[in-house]
């Protein structure tokens, strides 16, 4: 889309800047009782078209019961453990997990800290508000991608680097400080224990993805997804995988979040106390195709009340001595040759920030043509 339409007068750019330099985000713009989204938030037909067709015969992604395994002397219940979670990151790249040892009450409070502060108003937010340095330290904004996407998403973000060099708590907005560190904390644990088992799903040493340094970058986002006043003509999150190795994601009771699955969008039912698990490209291509990242998008939210999401990316932080990656030497042999090339890490940061999000673009570029 041009910056300036020739036909209409119409300037994306410099309304893009309007918005950006307001500060005040979707949040601020659903807040002050608008009853239609500025244009620049429009997409086009082909993308809502897709919406309105979406149906599902699917009723929920896999949902796997984690209690037992932890410190658990039961190999036989653990291997069960590990079945359900490798067909499940194969089959659907999406799962949820139940009994997963963190407490509810650390669930409520984390969710509740990060509506409290989207809540606050876009004044006291402002002083987070930013663009530079992506790659660190806190900051607070509506689309990452505002400048590089073709039409902007109705969501806003909290975002904190939280490793691998360990974030300045201070940084950290003071409404939602201790409960973002705690939850830093506990969805790393959850993490851990998921990469074991999806380790082991490879036959490989259960301790392999922390021993590569897969738990070490965490990108901790807190989204608002505001009420929409025109649902139909938006999308909440664009259509997309996720780069990284893992995501460890908890959201409130509003739903929107859909997973493709085949040919069909399947809208993801919040489970009470329940966290949502999906693959990364990066798994995928480590894994050398077993196990799938899949696309993922975030309906516009009709409801009055805000969705609240929390997710957290994690992926290496120590590349290998030659600064490259690819498939696992381990899970490679003449029969299952590997099926992508090494890739560098500023191959890997340039394809992510480049752009604005997308599905599968890395894989595509490093995939073995036969």
């Amino acid at each position: 889309m041009a910056a300036m339409d020739a036909t209409s007068g119409y300037d994306r750019m410099k309304e893009l800047k309007e918005f950006d330099e307001s500060k005040m985000g979707v949040k601020g713009l659903s807040d002050s009782g608008i009853t239609s989204i500025p244009r620049f938030f429009v997409h086009p037909p082909e993308t809502l078209s897709d919406f309105k067709n979406s149906s599902s015969t699917c009723t929920n992604i896999p949902i796997i019961d984690l209690s037992g395994i932890i410190n658990s002397k039961d190999n036989d219940h653990r291997l069960k453990i590990v079945e359900q979670v490798k067909e499940a990151a194969k089959t659907w790249g999406f799962f949820q997990v139940i009994n997963h040892g963190v407490p509810i009450s650390v669930i409520d409070e984390t969710i509740h800290a990060i509506k409290a502060f989207h809540d606050q108003p876009h004044e006291v937010k402002a002083k987070y508000y930013k663009r530079e340095n992506e790659l660190g330290g806190v900051m607070y904004t509506s689309n990452n991608d505002l400048y590089r996407a073709k039409s902007a998403a109705w969501h806003d973000s909290l975002q904190a680097w939280m490793g691998p060099e360990p974030l300045k708590v201070a940084d950290l907005p003071e409404i939602c400080r201790n409960e973002v560190v705690a939850w830093d904390k506990s969805a790393t644990e959850v993490a851990e224990t998921v990469m074991e088992l999806l380790c082991e799903g490879l036959g490989l040493e259960a301790g392999k993805f922390k021993e590569l340094t897969f738990l070490d970058t965490r990108v901790l986002v807190g989204h608002c997804y505001p009420y929409c006043p025109q649902p139909d003509l938006t999308v909440g999150i664009t259509s997309h995988t996720d780069p990284g190795v893992i995501t460890v994601l908890l959201q409130n009771h509003v739903p929107g979040l859909q997973v493709k699955h085949g040919d069909e969008w399947v809208n993801v039912r919040p489970v009470p106390g329940g966290l949502i698990i999906n693959a990364g490209d990066f798994l995928q291509i480590i894994s050398n195709g077993e196990y799938k990242s899949v696309q993922h998008r975030v309906l516009a939210n009709s409801s009055k009340e805000a969705r609240i999401s929390i997710v957290i990316f994690f992926n290496l932080a120590k590349w290998k001595g030659d600064g490259y990656h690819g498939p696992l030497p381990e899970l490679l042999s003449s029969e299952k040759p590997a099926i992508y090339r090494n890739f560098s890490r500023q191959e890997f940061v340039e394809n992510f920030y480049s752009k604005g999000i997308d599905t599968k673009s890395l894989i595509e570029k490093i995939k073995i043509q036969n």
